[in-house]
């Protein structure tokens, strides 16, 4: 499912008067996906160029897919790039927010160099926003476990490993890895966080949050693994525990307008908001993504809010 970005930053009604948070299922078009991501541009400064990406949009995928690499030919012309574009970072599928782009190799390459020395240093570089349905039960931590990927009737997989061992490790079938989290608004029992991952493995995060016990919010693979009983949250076994649409309680659904039946169409609430750059790259060492539509209007309907003047990234005085 691909949503809209930009417009109005306040929420929208549907014509029942109720706010919807859905938004429109199925995907958009080639040509409606390229004017999207023409209107997304939040940065340019010479061969680099910043857009925001809407959530369901892969950055690969199989032969005939339509992904974001196979859309950059027609988007590079339109940004007056050569045929060359690369992409430097971006979200992951379901997610939305910040991807970097540039035609320069050396650019691309300087890039790169420069978030490899992040992740060696632990010195956060990207900063996400996400909305969990449970609210975490310290402010603020570290999440640090063992990761690997597991192979379930066609489908990838990431399971945690509480205690890998070190050959684990050194056959690279495991990998540490490692989130700080901050929560930065709260309201009955949900919450706006702030993640900073200092590792890189595929959907770290999402199946971070399922060990603090707060899935986020529009997770269809990964939330299942929280259970309640009484009304209590608990661990479910990762690897006997298959994916299925997330299951919200009563209250949380009547605060989101929402009928279960209906949760299947709700957007992953993931969203990459800041990435650090090179000192050199730009006057400013931080780029920013606004929070697309259908997360403000979330926020909303929660009754959450982003902290005003957010300085999410307090280290761009000591850059690898």
């Amino acid at each position: 499912m691909l949503l809209k970005e930009g417009g109005s930053r306040k929420p929208s009604a549907d014509s029942s008067g109720k706010f919807n948070i859905l938004g429109p299922v199925g995907s958009l078009g080639r040509q409606d996906l390229v004017k999207l991501l023409e209107a997304s541009v939040v940065h340019r400064d010479g061969v680099l160029v910043a857009i925001t990406k809407p959530p369901g949009l892969p950055v690969i995928g199989k032969p005939g897919d339509v992904t974001l690499v196979s859309l950059l030919p027609d988007l590079s012309q339109k940004l007056g790039f050569s045929q060359d574009v690369q992409v430097i970072k971006a979200p992951g599928k379901e997610s939305s927010g910040l991807v970097l782009l540039s035609d320069c190799p050396s650019t691309v390459q300087h890039f790169q160099e420069f978030y490899v020395r992040c992740r060696k240093r632990r010195h956060p570089a990207a900063t996400y926003c996400a909305v969990t349905t449970r609210l975490p039960a310290d402010s603020e931590g570290e999440i640090y476990t063992g990761l690997k990927l597991i192979y379930r009737e066609d489908s990838e997989l990431v399971v945690p490993v509480a205690s890998p061992s070190r050959g684990s490790l050194q056959r690279k079938e495991v990998k540490n890895t490692l989130t700080r989290y901050k929560v930065l608004d709260s309201q009955d029992n949900c919450a706006l966080v702030q993640l900073q991952p200092l590792t890189a493995f595929p959907y770290q995060l999402l199946v971070h949050l399922t060990l603090i016990l707060s899935p986020v919010l529009g997770d269809h693979v990964y939330s299942s693994r929280v259970g309640t009983v009484l009304g209590e949250p608990f661990l479910l076994p990762a690897e006997s525990t298959p994916p299925r649409t997330q299951v919200l309680d009563e209250a949380l659904l009547r605060r989101l307008h929402l009928q279960q039946p209906h949760v299947h169409r709700l957007p992953l609430h993931l969203h990459l908001h800041q990435l650090l750059l090179p000192a050199a790259s730009s006057s400013s060492s931080v780029l920013t993504a606004p929070l697309p539509p259908y997360f403000l209007q979330t926020l909303c309907l929660l009754g959450l809010s982003l902290p005003t003047k957010q300085t999410t990234q307090r280290h761009s005085k000591h850059l690898p």
